[in-house]
């Protein structure tokens, strides 16, 4: 004897729009932690590159360049010379500020304690 469900298509969960966009940009590696150097304010690509130790050049300068797509960081070029070129996170940047600051204060409540990277 077979038992017929009826199914009601809007009960069904989804994972939300918005999380998703979030994720698709801030889930890749790397990001959370240019955006989180970023909030302190402006930086050099050098200097960014010093703050988020194993990160490569060019992973840096692809990251950068998505975030500039998001409109979440601005890229301005100093005439210098030298030339030097800075980034800096646009209002909508600055926005995810206390977001990342809970996600630090979960990570430090709830994950293991990792090795922590040596420098500056």
């Amino acid at each position: 004897m077979t038992v017929e469900q009826s199914h009601d298509p809007t009960v069904c969960k989804r994972v939300d729009d918005g999380i998703t966009r979030v994720f698709q940009l801030l889930g890749k590696r790397w990001t959370g932690p240019i955006v989180s150097v970023l909030t302190n304010g402006p930086a050099y690509f050098v200097d960014l590159r010093r703050a988020i130790p194993g990160i490569s050049e060019r992973m840096l300068s692809d990251r950068l360049t998505e975030l500039g797509a998001a409109r979440l960081v601005v890229r301005q070029v100093d005439e210098g010379p030298p030339l030097r070129v800075s980034y800096r996170l646009t209002e909508a940047g600055a926005a995810l500020s206390p977001a990342l600051g809970l996600l630090k204060e979960w990570a430090e409540e709830h994950l293991p304690e990792g090795e922590r990277p040596t420098g500056c």
